[in-house]
Order: C-alpha cells, then sequence, then structure tokens
C-alpha cells in the first residue's frame, strides 16, 4: 500500500526536475518535434503521466490498461482529476520516454553496498517472424538468440544492489555480448566490491579487467 504523502513526494519530486529538464532544454536551444510538442497545452501534465507510470510499477497489476482504467480512473481522480482516455494516455506516455530516463540515471539510481548482481534482459520490439517489416526501429534494433529462443529488439543490462534498488542500467542491440558493457569503465565505475553474474559474464579477459578496476567477478562457475 503507496500512502497519499508518498504518492505527493513523488509527484513533487518529478515535478521539480521536469521544471529543471524544460529550463536546460530550452537554455541549450533545443529544437526537436518533442520539444515543440511539449509547448502545447495538454489536460494531463508530464509530471503527472510520470507519476502514474512510476505508481504502476510499485503495485502489483500486470496490465498497464488494466491499472489505468481500473485503478488511476475510478480511485485516483483526487490525485489525477483530468484523466485522458487510455490510448491517449499511451501517445503522452511515449512523450516522457527520454526525461523519465534522464530522472532515472541523474536522481532515481541506487548506490552500491559492495554487492551487486547483473544481468540482461530482451526487450523485444516486433515479433522474430516480422523483423523484416518492423521499421521504426529499422537500422537500430537487432535480432539474436537468448534463453527463450530468437528475439528482435533490444538487450537491456542491470546492475543491482543487494537491496533491490538499481545501480546504473544501459540499453544495447540484441546482438551486444551481455559481457561487453562491463568492459566499458564508465558502465561500472559505480561498483565495487562483488559483482555477481550467470555464465553468459564468464572470461578470464572481462575478469582480469574488472580485478583491476577493483571489482571481483564472482560467475555460477566460480561460486
Amino acid at each position: 500500500m503507496i500512502s497519499d504523502s508518498k504518492i505527493i513526494e513523488i509527484f513533487c519530486q518529478l515535478d521539480d526536475f521536469m521544471q529543471e529538464y524544460d529550463q536546460v532544454v530550452a537554455k541549450a536551444g533545443i529544437s526537436t518535434s518533442q520539444t515543440r510538442k511539449r509547448k502545447r497545452n495538454f489536460t494531463m501534465s508530464d509530471s503527472e503521466v510520470m507519476t502514474i507510470m512510476i505508481l504502476f510499477h510499485l503495485k502489483s497489476y500486470r496490465s498497464l490498461k488494466d491499472f489505468y482504467i481500473s485503478h488511476i480512473c475510478k480511485h485516483m481522480q483526487d490525485y489525477f482529476p483530468n484523466c485522458v482516455s487510455y490510448n491517449r494516455f499511451v501517445e503522452l506516455q511515449r512523450r516522457v520516454l527520454q526525461p523519465l530516463a534522464v530522472y532515472l540515471k541523474m536522481r532515481g539510481l541506487g548506490k552500491c553496498t559492495g554487492i551487486s548482481f547483473i544481468d540482461s534482459t530482451p526487450l523485444r520490439v516486433s515479433h522474430i517472424k516480422r523483423e523484416k517489416q518492423h521499421k521504426v526501429f529499422k537500422g537500430i534494433a537487432e535480432k539474436s538468440f537468448g534463453t527463450m529462443g530468437w528475439f528482435y529488439g533490444f538487450k537491456l543490462h542491470l546492475v543491482a544492489n543487494d537491496k533491490g534498488e538499481i545501480v546504473d542500467f544501459l540499453i544495447t542491440s540484441a546482438n551486444v555480448d551481455d559481457r561487453q558493457p562491463l568492459k566499458d569503465k564508465t558502465f561500472h565505475k559505480k561498483v565495487f566490491g562483488k559483482i555477481f553474474g550467470d555464465k553468459g559474464y564468464l572470461g578470464k579477459d572481462l575478469f582480469d579487467r574488472l580485478f583491476v578496476d577493483g571489482i571481483h567477478l564472482v560467475t555460477k562457475e566460480r561460486i
């Protein structure tokens, strides 16, 4: 159960961040289709949309549609009095993806405790049989083979601490080797102590490289 004060706290933090984010974007003179659209007056603010997206992951709902229609629109009208249709909410959700990712990187990550865990998961953008017809991520998404078979899209690489907090994350093309992000010091610069991973992270070169940086890689083969 999320308390009223916690919901308000999440919204206020996001709203303060969005004010700073818009100022930085405007000061830098960045003009994209997304920033031009933001100048229009929308029924729901970016902060409200981002708050709902975060609340969805804190609740036990498995479907965003059910959560929005059955919970937000029916039981949280006091917090979100200007709810739009679900289809419209999906459009607004796409618009805030970039600032939400920036917020997570800047203010939403946990700290390394000396015990970390790393893993990757596929981000499918279309069915593997429709990869050649897919146009949205054409030239960016790739095909790869995982534990559940072939998929087309990207990989999400996550590092978490022993408290379950995300320490860092990275999105790559699907065909990028799981070990590759760890070879980049900018990705593991927040990590120290022991980091646990599955056998996909086996490799003497990676083990030696991380050891020099003060990180002890532990895989299933070494436990």
